[in-house]
């Protein structure tokens, strides 16, 4: 027979506590959270799906959370959490390939919000927008987001 995955009290609590890290880490550097050159340092929990499959619905909540308050409006809800999402989904796809765990906010970010930036609220110059933001990306999810994934995969059990 079968065994099917149950969504379990533990589960839930995971996910909520990652969407609370996120959202309170995003608005409490809302300073450096937001905008063309942005280090959004909530986005280094990104490699949190490499560990358990409920750091994807927790990054996605807590990125709509956090932009709720974003200064660029429903655009940044709908764009910002829908690039969370696609980059939690592919991080965890990557798993098995821990240095690529955190590529995909690193490209979806810089794809998307740097394309919500330049079309959308006029940044001037697309690939420089571009760039800006997976740069901020890159410090995110490479720089913290790399060692906070060895430093919690020593504690993978928690997760499971």
């Amino acid at each position: 027979m079968k065994e099917t995955k149950k969504l379990t009290t533990k589960k839930v609590v995971i996910a909520a506590m990652i969407a609370a890290i996120y959202a309170v880490l995003t608005i409490v550097l809302a300073p450096i959270s937001y905008g063309p050159i942005q280090v959004r340092l909530s986005e280094a929990l990104t490699v949190l799906p490499a560990l358990t499959p409920m750091g994807i619905p927790g990054l996605f909540v807590g990125c709509i959370v956090a932009n709720i308050i974003s200064p660029y409006g429903l655009v940044d809800l709908v764009l910002g959490s829908l690039a969370t999402l696609i980059a939690a989904i592919a991080s965890y796809k990557l798993k098995d390939h821990p240095w690529l765990v955190p590529l995909p906010p690193v490209i979806s970010n810089g794809l998307i919000i740097g394309s919500m930036l330049h079309f959308s609220y006029g940044v001037p110059n697309l690939p420089a927008c571009m760039g800006w933001v997976a740069l901020g990306e890159f410090l995110a999810c490479y720089v913290i987001g790399m060692p906070l994934l060895k430093l919690l995969g020593r504690y993978d059990r928690f997760f499971k």
